[in-house]
């Protein structure tokens, strides 16, 4: 676990209203920072959905899936040492 300790500059009604809805402890402070990661990659998702959606990928032939499967398999025995 990492310990950090900020200093945040807040005005004063904010952070007494923080403070009194219990929003300044360490356990909400925690479930706040999961919550906008949480919203972000959910953003930068719809993003590249967009992006496929008006830009779709031509579909691959079955040839094509089997040599990536195959690249994949090769990969993986690579790095397991076999």
């Amino acid at each position: 676990m990492t310990t950090l300790e900020l200093k945040l500059n807040l005005p004063d009604s904010l952070a007494n209203e923080a403070r009194q809805a219990g929003l300044l402890t360490p356990e909400e402070l925690e479930r706040l920072l999961r919550e906008a990661l949480r919203a972000r990659r959910v953003e930068r998702l719809t993003a590249v959905r967009e992006t496929l959606a008006a830009n779709p990928l031509p579909p691959m032939t079955p040839e094509e899936i089997q040599a990536e499967i195959d690249d994949y398999r090769a990969q993986v025995r690579r790095a397991s040492g076999s």
